[in-house]
């Protein structure tokens, strides 16, 4: 747990210290889990939004993008059931005053149940070395499979007493489990109590006469008011998807993690429209579609797992997260549902407009079944972030802090250095610069030696570092670096351009997915 916590204040160091997040109106002592992204970060980002919509949209003819408001009207969120039902379970310490999410509370009591299934892995791991199967281990193990039974059952509870409001039964699983105030270690606790999460504004020109509305809590439901509309105008024949990315706004009492749990965040989310009774046919390929889109970029299978619901909301009959492996555990980066016609069928009945789509093969008219992927764009951020940061120890004795974006969503994709300052290098250097920047994002640097130069890209997660140096005065060639493997390769100043796509292109990157297993 330790060595967890000291590698998530890495991340956050390093997130401020090389221009990718820094913390909201910090000269006002900033504002609490709402954060700015920096010049590093908006690009880091803008790369994953864009790698999600090419993969979703681009490469699909049967899904197409809308950008809906953020206000809507009110009357959408009754509707929807988040007036009446978008709560967090929420306990208060007597003792030291602070608030937490009794859901969590219990979460992180069985994540570190699986801290101590990883213990006993590692200890396995090094007892039986090369010959060491984890996964017959997991399945056989005694230990093991009490751990693992007993956060099913602790989880199971949970999820039943959430499902049936039961908040005192949810206050009692904390007792019995003699979970403490992870600040003090007290375990005086309040009753369980549910806190509606939605932001509420006005609009008006006065106060007598202005509409109460809310900031959107979650982006789906205008793509749900905007079904009929995009299916006729885009003549879409079922089954067909609409996606949406754009910031939701959630008012977290118990907002931590850094940019995990916001106040202001952003979505990516698709709404797939299918014919009813087909639904768990397709919620089975977009689960298996989002996962071979995650593994596209390489940050290790062993770092993803599929978590099935047992408490399902309102508005779904199955749904399933894709948990992630951050710095302080497995936790959920990004949900698939089968909402079945719930959305629909609400807003068709409180806005007294049909909302459904005439079948011409069965010449008949049917309410859709929807299928959702939606990933917070933000956690996939900390989770490319923190998956990449790292310490490696070098042949030299020494160690460097490398970034190891994937390349692709790299904010630069090379850096370009002239050896010095002098000669004409700097000339030469910003002449590939001008040519280069037409096709990739590339960086200019000439300040401190070339060794510093090349620690500092690592660090800043460039793949290429082209150093222009006397030779290339004569020969047309430069000194191309790999941020990875750190190799050194003389190469023609022509060959740079399908050196660094090869390297960076969406393409490349995005084809990984059909030969994913």
């Amino acid at each position: 747990m330790a060595k967890q916590e000291d590698q998530f204040k890495k991340v956050l160091s390093h997130a401020k210290e090389y221009g990718y997040v820094f913390q909201s109106s910090e000269i006002y002592d900033g504002l609490s889990a709402v954060y700015d992204y920096a010049q590093n970060g908006v690009e880091l980002k803008k790369n994953i939004r864009d790698y999600w919509w090419k993969a979703m949209v681009q490469m699909h003819e049967n899904i197409v993008g809308i950008d809906a408001s953020i206000l809507m009207h009110p009357t959408t969120w009754k509707a929807s059931g988040h007036v009446d039902a978008f709560n967090d379970p929420l306990i208060d310490n007597k003792d030291s005053k602070k608030r937490y999410r009794a859901d969590v509370l219990i979460e992180d009591y069985c994540a570190k149940i699986e801290g101590k299934i990883d213990k006993e892995v590692a200890k396995a791991a090094k007892r039986f070395g090369a010959s060491f199967n984890k996964e017959e281990f997991l399945s056989t193990n005694g230990r093991v499979l009490g751990y693992q039974e007993k956060i099913k059952t602790i989880l199971a509870r949970m999820g039943k007493s959430l499902e049936n409001e039961d908040l005192a039964d949810v206050k009692l699983l904390i007792e019995d489990l003699e979970i403490a105030d992870p600040l003090t270690g007290s375990r005086n606790w309040t009753e369980v109590k549910q806190f509606n999460l939605m932001f509420g504004t006005q609009i008006g020109a006065s106060a007598e006469s202005a509409t109460q509305v809310y900031l959107r809590p979650e982006t789906a439901q205008g793509i749900f008011v905007n079904f009929l509309n995009v299916q006729k105008t885009g003549r879409m024949k079922i089954p067909f998807g609409i996606a949406q990315t754009g910031k939701a706004f959630r008012n977290e009492i118990v907002a931590r993690q850094f940019i995990f749990r916001m106040r202001e965040f952003e979505q990516m989310e698709m709404q797939f429209f299918v014919k009813p009774g087909t639904q768990k046919e397709w919620y089975k390929e977009w689960k298996e579609t989002r996962l071979k889109w995650h593994l596209s970029l390489g940050m290790g299978a062993e770092n993803y797992r599929f978590h099935d619901h047992d408490k399902l909301a309102h508005y779904a009959d199955a749904a399933a997260d894709i948990e992630f492996k951050f710095p302080f555990g497995f936790k959920e980066l990004e949900g698939i549902h089968s909402r079945t016609d719930f959305d629909l069928k609400a807003h068709e009945k409180h806005s007294g407009k049909k909302l459904q789509y005439f079948d011409h093969e069965e010449n008949k008219s049917y309410t859709p079944y929807v299928v959702e992927t939606s990933i917070g764009l933000d956690r996939m951020f900390l989770a490319v972030f923190s998956n990449s940061l790292q310490e490696e120890a070098l042949e030299n004795g020494t160690t460097r802090t490398v970034l190891k974006l994937p390349a692709v969503l790299a904010p630069f994709k090379a850096a370009i250095f002239p050896l010095v300052k002098k000669d004409g290098l700097p000339e030469v250097a910003r002449k590939i610069m001008d040519d280069l920047k037409w096709d990739f994002n590339v960086f200019y640097d000439e300040k401190d030696a070339v060794g510093k130069r090349y620690r500092r890209q690592d660090a800043a997660g460039t793949p290429f570092c082209i150093t222009v140096d006397h030779d290339s005065l004569n020969d047309d060639s430069v000194t191309i670096r790999h941020r990875d493997t750190m190799e050194q390769k003389r190469v023609l100043i022509s060959d740079l351009k399908d050196i660094i796509k090869a390297a960076v292109d969406v393409k490349t990157w995005l084809q990984k997915i059909e030969k994913t297993v």
